[in-house]
């Protein structure tokens, strides 16, 4: 037992934190799936609800942009109020956001209820992670801990197309939110059965400006990137959003560099192994969404398959990326992060490459190998990042270390989405192999940077983390 972690974790018998375990990852599970199981009903709710392409990438992002925004403020929120407490609201907000969006009868009402849910979801990634973090005091636990973590995270966000086409296939669009209802019931009950409250032993205050700053500059990036091809990309609005964001940006860095409990300390990232670690995060979740979305639109739009085919697609993706997860985790608790860095970065690089002269005709084992190659390097990647984020921070601030990364992933997320509908954005269903073709050569390029960060990467660094440096205690 460490001087920060709370007597009663270090008492649970090993039974129990495997249980604890279990029941974060219940609710990891659902963050992914709502993160990933809208994509293949893009095209059927657009039909529902009347809504273009543009509609739909904010019907996506409206939920991973707020959850991008909010998730380093609710761990904060849990080391100070408690770590279940703050679990068990936003399982209540993101069941009760889950039933508006079942029930929404129009665009604005699905995109708004969307934020709501993101709002919840922000409250579990990053909580969960720091009571699993808590609940497992040896470091190789842990280690094995994070990469069951990664392995459910990875099989969340590939299920999500299988999941979402099976939904469509028998119960239409609303189903993709009703299922969430029993998963949130049993994730209720049996965090208060199994979970023990934690908090830091000393509270952090908030930081609303930089907490505002930090959604400013989140809203006004992906805001641009999704509006761009309506508005011009050198129109008088589109030149006001880049402004905005250059000075949300230096605002942001300049107020969290002057507070004494930043949102985000800028001296974490003196740190390569750190910076590379959340620079991988954005690269690996930008490769996987800008390939579930061209996917969904190019199986359904060009070739007219069905949600539940073009679901089951992805099927390889999902079963590279469950499969590796783990084999990752054991590879980081015995060397490090950066031979699995390398195969994800090299897997990830190879899926693009075998796309990146995609027509309306591609055959579909070349299709389904890409998507296995991509969903390989995922399963490969979220372990080796994860646990240097980590470790990067003291035990004491584990809810803001997984908010940071979980942070980068869905701003990631956020981007894929942005960039991969700017690019296929009123093109006919014939011309969208061509549209889609730089989106492949994007994700190529993230798997090279992954690569490149790779590199950077040392196992001593990744197994101590930056707990020795006085800076960021």
């Amino acid at each position: 037992m460490t001087a920060t972690t709370p007597p009663v974790q270090s008492m649970l018998s090993a039974r129990r934190r495997w249980t604890v375990l279990a029941v974060c990852c219940l609710s990891m599970f659902l963050v992914g799936l709502d993160t990933t199981i809208v994509n293949v009903g893009l095209p059927v709710i657009g039909r529902g609800l009347d809504v273009d392409t543009r509609g739909l990438e904010w019907i996506v992002d409206a939920y991973t942009l707020v959850l991008a925004s909010l998730l380093i403020s609710s761990g904060a929120l849990a080391d100070r109020f408690g770590r279940r407490r703050v679990f068990q609201c936003g399982l209540a907000a993101f069941g009760a956001a889950s039933l508006v969006c079942a029930l929404a009868p129009s665009a604005g009402v699905l995109i708004a209820a969307r934020a709501l849910q993101g709002i919840g979801a922000s409250m579990l990634s990053p909580v969960a992670l720091a009571i699993v973090v808590n609940a497992m005091p040896d470091p190789k636990e842990r280690a094995q801990a994070i990469g069951i973590w990664a392995s459910v995270f990875g099989l969340s966000m590939a299920a999500g197309p299988i999941t979402g086409g099976a939904l469509l296939a028998g119960l239409g669009w609303r189903a993709l939110f009703w299922i969430n209802a029993p998963v949130i019931a049993a994730a209720l009950l049996l965090s208060a059965r199994f979970v023990p409250e934690s908090r830091a032993p000393r509270a952090r205050r908030l930081d609303l400006p930089g907490q505002v700053l930090l959604t400013v500059v989140l809203a006004v990036v992906v805001g641009v990137l999704i509006e761009g091809p309506r508005i011009g990309w050198t129109s008088p609005s589109a030149l006001a959003g880049y402004a905005g964001a250059v000075g949300a940006t230096a605002g942001f860095v300049w107020v969290e560099s002057r507070r004494r409990e930043p949102l985000i300390d800028p001296r974490i990232f003196r740190s390569p192994v750190f910076s590379g670690a959340v620079l991988g995060a954005v690269a690996v979740f930008v490769a996987l969404t800008m390939t579930l979305l061209l996917n969904t639109l190019y199986l359904q739009h060009t070739r007219g398959w069905t949600p539940l085919a073009a679901g089951v697609a992805t099927l390889p993706l999902a079963v590279g990326a469950t499969v590796c997860a783990p084999w990752s985790g054991r590879m980081v608790s015995r060397t490090g992060p950066r031979l699995p860095l390398l195969l994800a970065g090299g897997f990830i690089t190879a899926g693009g490459l075998c796309l990146v002269r995609l027509t309306p005709h591609t055959s579909v084992p070349l299709l389904l190998a890409a998507y296995s190659l991509i969903g390989v390097g995922f399963g490969f990647a979220n372990a080796p990042i994860t646990n240097t984020a980590v470790n990067g921070l003291p035990p004491a601030r584990a809810g803001v270390a997984g908010a940071i990364t979980s942070t980068a992933r869905q701003l990631g997320s956020a981007l894929g989405i942005a960039l991969a509908g700017g690019l296929v954005t009123a093109t006919s269903p014939t011309g969208l192999a061509h549209a889609s073709r730089p989106g492949w050569v994007l994700v190529a390029t993230c798997g090279v940077l992954v690569l490149l960060i790779a590199h950077v990467s040392r196992a001593k660094e990744a197994t101590t983390g930056l707990a020795a440096s006085p800076q960021v205690r």
